[in-house]
């Protein structure tokens, strides 16, 4: 089942908060939207809202009545704060909506407020607990990284194709606000699920074009010079299809550049420089850490591998 073609988030029915971020000022909400092949049955969907960042163009139209009305709050000394309304205006929406229905029950958890735990994943744990539960993944989850790669979904988006990548924005991003730049790049190829993959022999020279092409596209398309994009790879990904984040370094505040999740392209290519041409890559041998979420399909038995290790230890 799927949700009406044309989505009418006024037919969305509310049934609880799945968690809010004054950070990054976003809420997640879930509820249910007709369904397109059974009206009667309704379909679980999340909504994730969150504020468009304020474009350097509303300074400049201050003048020009672009407020609809101010209440002052509060002054002391030389210092004022106001709430303020914006009139409403076709090219600067108030908030960006993500809609996913059908929800399946790992959305939910996904979406869900849970407490975060930091766990050291040696290479023994991702053999036996990390890589299964890798290759056991619905492959229903990475169906729209297939869709772009195939060309029949965002074919219009793509920045730069490659043999090995393609550039777009990402879905983060309202593609206006350049401050607020988010791009993706998604690996051709199946066989890296995730960092660990990588090797230094087929993949080192396909790391470095990615890093090459991507400073070309911001360069080109946005006057973006050299440094002024972090380029990094989550571990874990919340998918396991290789793709490298592409972010503008005035973009700050973002759950997903948090330490023990976020690695700098640049990080990995060094790492790989290191190795020799053959035999096991350094990521292979690493021990990682990193947060995992309570809902997190790793999360019991990582937590419980980790807490024997430590019963062995003492």
């Amino acid at each position: 089942m799927t949700c009406m073609a044309s989505i009418d988030l006024k037919e969305f029915v509310f049934d609880r908060v799945l968690d809010e971020n004054a950070l990054t000022h976003t809420l997640a909400v879930l509820g249910t939207l007709p369904s397109s092949s059974t009206p009667s049955e309704p379909l679980r969907a999340i909504l994730r809202f969150e504020r468009t960042a304020l474009s350097s163009t509303v300074a400049s139209q201050l003048s020009s009545g672009i407020l609809e009305s101010t209440k002052q709050i509060g002054s002391t000394d030389i210092y004022s704060w106001f709430f303020a309304w914006l009139h409403k205006r076709d090219d600067f929406p108030d908030v960006k909506i993500y809609a996913i229905c059908p929800a399946t029950e790992i959305h939910i958890r996904k979406y869900t407020k849970q407490d975060v735990l930091m766990v050291h994943e040696t290479p023994a744990l991702y053999q036996s607990i990390v890589k299964p539960y890798i290759l056991a993944f619905d492959p229903a989850r990475t169906q729209w990284v297939q869709d772009i790669l195939a060309g029949t979904a965002e074919a219009s988006n793509i920045l730069n194709a490659s043999p090995d990548f393609l550039i777009l924005p990402d879905m983060k991003w309202d593609t206006t606000n350049v401050s607020t730049l988010y791009l993706l790049a998604l690996y051709t190829h199946s066989d890296v699920h995730c960092m660990r993959d990588l090797r230094k022999k087929p993949h080192l020279r396909m790391l470095k074009n990615l890093r090459r092409d991507t400073w070309k596209v911001v360069q080109d398309k946005w006057g973006i010079d050299r440094g002024g994009v972090r380029m990094y790879v989550h571990y874990q990904p919340s998918y396991y299809h290789f793709h490298v984040h592409v972010v503008h370094t005035g973009h700050v505040g973002l759950n997903g550049m948090a330490v023990g999740q976020a690695h700098l392209l640049d990080d990995i290519i060094s790492l790989l420089e290191l190795d020799p041409d053959d035999g096991s890559s350094v990521l292979e041998r690493m021990t990682f850490t990193y947060g995992l979420g309570t809902e997190n399909g790793l999360y019991k038995p990582m937590a419980a591998a980790l807490a024997e290790m430590h019963d062995d230890a003492d």
